[in-house]
């Protein structure tokens, strides 16, 4: 049984970090297709440009804050996934874009495809890492946890998360084009779909080892 409860723990790690690369992998595209950042993204550039402090670093403390925010104000119980997205995410996306063979667009047509398929990876990664049952990360348990607390769509909530951070972003300056717009609108049906798909539920709370 320990062994069984062992083998289990371990398989749902390793999906964990899929999930968790392929939603690092979906941001360093976003950065590299050059038509603006997601509203997360654009965030955290302006306060990496304003305090110094590297892009990682800044996406690391956002998170932390939000675990602690959606923890004590909405019940949202952090999981391993909850950790590991707070503390890898950015480290990827950096090592991701020194890769020779990451995509770098300079023309607005190839940089709109790339930043579409980026979509398509990180609502991927993200029903694989929840899929792990072991909690959402920061930012999706915090669309999660709003879509059970105010019992709407997880589409409109995580709409309405995105377009306040957009906000925030646009008036410190971050990097705001048709790729923001394009995360704003299509991330949260995207998400939604992905979630379906591969039948994980809205409650991002971890439930392995509840069975």
């Amino acid at each position: 049984m320990d062994q069984l409860r062992s083998w289990t723990f371990w398989r749902h790690f390793a999906r964990l970090q899929l999930g968790l690369f392929l939603f690092g992998f979906a941001v360093a595209l976003m950065l590299e297709a050059r038509i603006g950042l997601d509203p997360w993204s654009a965030l955290q550039e302006a306060l990496s440009d304003r305090s110094g402090l590297s892009f990682g670093r800044i996406s690391q403390g956002i998170g932390l804050l939000l675990i602690i925010f959606s923890g004590f104000v909405l019940s949202v119980k952090p999981g391993v996934a909850t950790i590991f997205n707070m503390l890898l995410i950015g480290p990827w996306v950096d090592l991701l874009r020194e890769q020779v063979w990451l995509p770098s667009q300079s023309g607005f047509g190839l940089g709109t495809i790339q930043f579409l398929v980026a979509i398509l990876v990180m609502g991927l990664g993200t029903a694989v890492y929840i899929g792990a049952r072991m909690g959402a990360g920061p930012r999706d348990g915090l669309a999660m946890g709003l879509s059970r607390q105010v019992k709407r769509s997880l589409r409109i909530t995580r709409n309405v998360v995105e377009g306040t951070v957009l906000a925030i972003a646009f008036f410190l300056g971050g990097s705001i084009g048709v790729g923001t717009v394009l995360f704003a609108v299509l991330m949260g049906p995207t998400m939604q779909v992905s979630l379906k798909l591969f039948g994980v539920s809205h409650d991002p709370s971890p439930s392995l080892g509840r069975d």
